[in-house]
C-alpha cells in the first residue's frame, strides 16, 4: 500500500516531475534508527524540491509510519511511506521503492545509516559522467579495541558496491529487472546487482565524496551463529555469477571449515565402528583446529570476557553451520558447492 504524505495522488506527478533523485530507504521494525536516518536525509545540501525520500516498510507498523509522518513537514522534502507486503527482505522492499520513484536517478541507503549532508550532491556529481551507477564511501566508527563481530561488520567499509550507499539510473534498474527477490535477507543482494551490471557492460564509478556513516549496532550474544544462514545467498550468488564470485568474493571453497566439519562427523562414526584409537586422533585434531580458530580470532579483537566467551561459542558452531547452509543452498539452487 502506498501512503504519500503531504502530497495528494493527483498533483504528485506534476509536483515531482522535476525531481533529480529519489532516495530509497527500506526499513524493518527499527523506528528509532529510521528517525535518525530521515533527519540526516532532510539535512541534504540539495534543495528540497530536487529530491524525494521513499520509505519502504518491510514490516508495516504504526511506529514507522508515525516516524515518516513526523518527518514530512510542510515546505520540506517530499517523503512517502510504502507498506511492503508482497515480498519479504530488503531486495523486494527496494524494488517496490524504485518502481514507485519519479526521479531518473535512484539513491539507495539503509535505515541504520547517517548520510552526510553532501551525500546526494556528491552522488549526482559522480553520475554526471553518464555512468550507469556509482558507489559511495562508507565509514563505520569502531572502538579502540573492537570485538570480533564489530570487525566483521566493518568489512562493509571495504565492499565494492553496497546498497547502503549507491546510485543507479532508474532506466538501468528497469533494464536488469532490479534486485533478485530470492535474496530475502540483507546479504549479497547488492553484490548480485553489482555483478549483473558488470556482466551487462554497464559503467560503475566510485564517488568517494558521497559519504554515508554506518554506526555500529548492538547485537545479541553469539549473533554470528544466526548469521551463518546468510551463506545460503553466497550459494545463490555463486550459482548466478560463478566467475565474478571466484574473482571478487571467495577464490576457493572454505577448506578449513570443510576439514573441521569432517573431523567432527568422522569422530563418532569411528567410535561406533569400534575404532576408539582413530576416534581419539580425529577428536584431538578437531579440538586443535578449533582452538587455533578461536585463538586466531581472539588475537585480533578486544580482550574482553564477553568477546572471548562469544568467540569460544561461535568457534565451535560456525564451521559446521557454515557447511550445513552451503549444502542446503546447493540443494535449493542447484549449484555446485561454492
Amino acid at each position: 500500500m502506498t501512503r504519500p504524505l503531504g502530497v495528494s495522488p493527483a498533483p504528485r506527478r506534476e509536483a515531482e516531475r522535476g525531481k533529480r533523485v529519489s532516495v530509497i530507504v527500506p526499513t524493518y521494525r527499527r523506528p528509532d534508527l529510521l528517525e535518525r536516518c530521515l533527519a540526516a536525509l532532510r539535512r541534504q545540501t540539495l534543495a528540497p524540491e530536487e529530491y524525494e525520500i521513499i520509505v519502504c516498510d518491510d514490516g508495516p507498523s504504526a511506529e514507522a509510519h508515525a516516524v515518516v509522518r513526523a518527518a514530512a513537514v510542510p515546505g520540506g522534502v517530499a517523503i512517502h511511506y510504502l507498506e511492503v507486503t508482497a515480498t519479504q527482505g530488503p531486495a523486494g522492499a527496494r524494488n517496490q521503492g524504485w518502481r514507485h520513484a519519479r526521479a531518473p536517478l535512484i539513491a539507495f541507503t539503509d535505515d541504520d545509516t547517517v548520510p552526510d549532508p553532501g551525500w546526494l550532491a556528491a552522488g549526482l556529481a559522480a553520475m554526471a559522467s553518464g555512468a550507469a551507477a556509482a558507489t559511495g564511501r562508507i565509514e563505520m566508527p569502531l572502538p579502540v579495541r573492537p570485538s570480533d563481530i564489530e570487525l566483521d561488520a566493518a568489512g562493509l567499509t571495504r565492499a565494492e558496491f553496497v546498497t547502503a550507499n549507491c546510485f543507479v539510473r532508474r532506466g538501468v534498474l528497469t533494464s536488469v529487472g532490479g534486485f533478485d527477490e530470492r535474496f530475502s535477507m540483507a546479504w549479497r543482494e547488492d553484490s548480485d546487482l553489482h555483478f549483473t551490471l558488470l556482466e551487462g557492460g554497464h559503467t560503475i564509478v566510485h564517488a568517494p565524496d558521497a559519504l554515508v556513516v554506518h554506526p555500529l549496532r548492538e547485537v545479541r550474544f553469539a549473533a554470528g551463529i544466526g548469521m551463518q544462514k546468510k551463506v545460503l545467498f553466497d550459494v545463490l550468488l555463486y550459482r548466478k555469477h560463478p566467475r565474478l564470485y571466484r574473482e571478487r568474493v571467495r577464490p576457493s571453497p572454505p577448506w578449513f571449515y570443510l576439514i573441521v566439519s569432517l573431523l567432527l562427523v568422522i569422530t563418532p562414526l569411528l567410535a561406533v565402528a569400534g575404532r576408539p584409537d582413530l576416534a581419539g586422533l580425529t577428536l584431538a585434531a578437531w579440538a586443535l583446529a578449533t582452538l587455533w580458530f578461536f585463538l586466531r580470532r581472539l588475537s585480533r579483537s578486544a580482550p574482553t570476557l564477553r568477546n572471548a566467551g562469544e568467540l569460544f561459542v561461535t568457534s565451535l558452531a560456525i564451521p559446521p553451520l557454515s557447511i550445513y547452509w552451503r549444502l542446503k543452498g546447493a540443494s535449493r539452487y542447484g549449484a555446485v558447492f561454492p
